[in-house]
């Protein structure tokens, strides 16, 4: 489930469970964890002892602050001289990276102040905005870069079930004796979700402390953690199948992959590797054998997860021409925010790269200076340079995906200043442009994203891609043509742009090669005059009409040509519209502001986290036939109809996150499944709530879709926080899409995940039985 707060990350899982022939799946939530650090570490050493480093904001905010890493290990906490007692702490699992150097506009904009070996920045997951430092000295530097990363690497290595006992002892312990008393597991309790009477938490507690000295140390909280985290679906399924009751010997073991995971012949070599892999007891993998513990973590784990793992893997056909593909694609790239006061940074061109964006917007205007600036034409939205949002591509384009990046420019510069971004882009990236036709002949279609790949220097070169260049006109002049709900531009070198149609600077656009930019005049003109090489640009509200009236001749459009849909002007808000749509006519280059968190985005990443999240996926085979008859309105006349009915169980829950942090708060949990395709497949069903319960809520409730274009369809779950009197707050979700969820045993790699979240079971629906485990992040 993906998560908006900042409480947590983490994975969902999935892996076939049985009780009397029932199979399930469990869906897994991990949180945030502590550790020790190892104090021998002559970096961590510096760390613990604490360092005076500047706090970096803009060029006129240059603080100090006193950094610290806590005695946890995990913890960093930071205070100001003059603050009393007021400190600020973050978690290290918070921290994505740590980059060196002038790598933000801030620190570079400040280089001539502090040179680049004392510089430093720590980058965080999710939505929380960077952190820009300055050490004293190029020594204190270089001990917190490698330490926060060994700390880091420490975090992501270390054994689930370590971490994430060690974080509840330490959230636990207030006073911080290394002991346990009664009163703190009460507190412990309420953290965790858990509505439990006095008497029966006594009797947990004092099973549990076995020195009988009414406190529990850490070898003791493991212990009463395993009472208090039992779950009986796991164990009634581990007693099916142990002759014993103890343990799974290895025919055992055998039997649960070949009868529940349907793993067959491969059942005798998986079973070996999962004791290998995931068994923590050395006796008991001397006897090739699994216990209960090695059983739930496995269960637990990254092989469970729901996606089908070759589907996870980069394993689609990657031959075809560009328009048969979907593409990840972002509007207003810039943007951290809204797009009337946010702030430009060329952070948010990193993290939508990072998160496998394949097509990057640049909106380009005169600088004072004689140097192009990148910002939302007309409002607030802070200034970037545009040679600096270019040289942030040359650096980050590839690390996610070696797949070809569409930079679509939006133009409002003059003549002059448009020869500037020329001379930018083609000293910069170099020989990463493209900048001629791959084999010099006038293509009949668009080239694929395979493209061949050059190395130069020692190697370290990314793969030649298509950083393309459409010749567009600004989304406003669009939105003049084709959207009057959109608000019009009063620049007046777009006005110039207008008049001229195409006032462009020769070297600018000597660049486009592949996605010329044309006005759409209807699909008949677009089937006897258009070129593979055009590509035309809608408002959502364009987009949506034409899919409407038009759906089968867009999709059959959107075979040959490239389309991009961008969000209508009037959402100021930077808000989304429903890519969905915009898919189900075949649309390539659905735009969406990837700094806005929503149901629009889950979707987007839900698509794009299959075919190894590289940024393309390809369509289905009937959106790729230049001939098909297909339209979202009517998908039963579609060659090879056959609907699909898929039924999921929901189970119970485990250990959900609060969302009102309010003392003495519980969540009243329910789940919302989701079907998100054709109109016919739009669907969405939810169980009852459970009063008090986010720590092991239990519903055993089914709900039933009917899936018409299975090929299309996305299905989400959602778990939210009922409430009566408003609106229920947001729990988490994850997106998926259908033709990804894996029948029998999932394979994956191992990812160290805590127990929580949701069990699930899905009945067979064509051969399809599997055990769902779902991440929050």
């Amino acid at each position: 489930l993906s998560c908006e707060q900042n409480w947590s990350s983490g994975t969902f899982h999935q892996r076939s469970l049985s009780n009397a022939g029932v199979s399930a799946r469990f869906l897994q939530l991990k949180v945030t964890n502590r550790f020790p650090s190892p104090p021998y570490d002559p970096d961590v050493r510096v760390m613990m002892a604490g360092s005076t480093l500047r706090k970096v904001k803009s060029k006129s905010w240059k603080k100090p602050r006193h950094f610290r890493l806590l005695e946890d290990g995990l913890t960093f906490w930071y205070k100001s001289r003059w603050a009393g007692r007021s400190h600020s702490t973050f978690s290290v699992t918070e921290v994505e990276a740590v980059r060196e150097g002038h790598q933000s506009e801030v620190l570079l904009s400040l280089a001539e102040e502090f040179p680049a070996d004392v510089c430093f920045t720590l980058v965080f997951r999710g939505r929380q905005g960077n952190l820009d430092l300055v050490a004293e000295s190029p020594e204190e530097a270089k001990a917190w870069i490698q330490g926060v990363r060994k700390v880091i690497h420490k975090a992501q290595t270390m054994d689930a079930k370590e971490r994430w006992v060690w974080d509840w002892f330490q959230k636990a312990d207030k006073n911080k004796d290394g002991k346990m008393n009664f009163k703190e597991v009460r507190t412990l309790l309420k953290m965790m979700n858990v509505e439990m009477n006095e008497e029966h938490a006594l009797r947990l507690f004092t099973m549990a402390d076995k020195s009988e000295s009414g406190s529990l140390e850490i070898e003791q909280f493991v212990h009463f953690y395993k009472i208090l985290t039992q779950r009986d679906e796991v164990w009634k399924v581990f007693q099916d199948y142990s002759g014993d009751g103890e343990k799974l010997l290895l025919d055992e073991l055998e039997s649960f992959l070949s009868i529940e995971q349907q793993e067959g012949e491969q059942s005798s070599r998986r079973a070996q590797e999962l004791i290998d892999r995931y068994e923590p007891s050395e006796t008991a993998k001397k006897q090739s054998a699994m216990s209960l513990d090695g059983f739930q973590i496995y269960l637990c784990s990254r092989e469970g997860s729901v996606f089908n793992p070759e589907h996870r893997e980069l394993h689609q056909d990657m031959n075809q021409p560009l328009s048969h593909y979907f593409i990840s694609s972002s509007h207003n790239t810039y943007l951290l925010e809204d797009q009337l006061r946010g702030q430009s940074s060329l952070e948010a061109y990193i993290q939508a790269l990072k998160r496998g964006c394949r097509c990057v917007e640049v909106d380009c205007w005169d600088g004072s200076d004689g140097e192009p600036v990148v910002y939302h034409g007309h409002t607030l939205t802070s200034k970037i340079l545009f040679r600096d949002v270019i040289s942030t591509l040359k650096e980050y384009a590839f690390k996610a995906s070696d797949f070809p990046v569409i930079l679509s420019l939006e133009n409002h510069c003059c003549l002059e200043q448009q020869t500037v971004m020329a001379q930018h882009l083609s000293q910069i990236l170099g020989d990463v442009l493209l900048t001629s036709l791959l084999d010099g002949q006038v293509p009949q279609q668009l080239p694929s994203p395979q493209v061949k790949k050059l190395f130069g220097g020692l190697g370290l070169r990314p793969p030649k891609g298509y950083c393309k260049i459409p010749e567009s006109f600004s989304d406003e002049e669009e939105t003049a043509n084709d959207d009057a709900e959109s608000l019009p531009t009063e620049d007046p070198s777009a006005e110039c742009l207008k008049k001229s149609k195409c006032k462009l600077s020769r070297e600018l656009s000597d660049l486009v090669v592949y996605c010329k930019s044309v006005h759409f005049q209807g699909f008949e003109h677009a089937r006897s005059q258009a070129k593979c090489y055009e590509m035309s640009s809608f408002s959502e509200s364009k987009a949506k009409k034409l899919a409407k009236d038009a759906g089968t001749d867009f999709v059959q459009y959107n075979t040959r040509q490239l389309t991009r849909i961008y969000p209508g002007g009037r959402r100021t808000d930077s808000s989304n519209y429903n890519p969905q749509e915009m898919w189900n006519v075949g649309c390539q280059i659905v735009a969406l502001n990837f700094q806005t968190a929503g149901l629009e985005m889950d979707l987007n990443d839900g698509l794009f986290g299959q075919n190894g999240c590289c940024g393309y996926v390809l369509k289905p085979d009937f959106m790729r036939d230049a001939n098909t008859q297909f339209g979202p309105e009517k998908p039963k006349e579609l060659r090879g109809y056959k609907p699909l009915r898929l039924s999921i169980q929901v189970i119970s829950g485990q250990q959900l996150p609060k969302v009102n942090q309010k003392e003495g708060s519980i969540v009243d949990p329910l789940v919302r499944v989701e079907i998100y395709g054709v109109p016919q497949d739009q669907a969405k069903e939810e169980t009852s709530h459970i009063n008090n319960n986010g720590f092991n809520p239990v519903w055993n409730e089914t709900l039933n879709f009917v899936i018409h274009a299975p090929d299309l369809a996305l299905v989400r779950f959602e778990v939210e926080d009922y409430d009566k009197a408003s609106r229920n707050d947001f729990i988490g979700q994850f997106t998926l899409p259908f033709t990804c969820i894996q029948a029998g045993e999932q394979r994956g790699q191992w990812v160290p995940n805590p127990k929580a979240g949701l069990l699930i079971h899905i009945p067979s629906f064509n051969r399809l039985q599997c055990l769902l485990h779902i991440l929050i992040v």
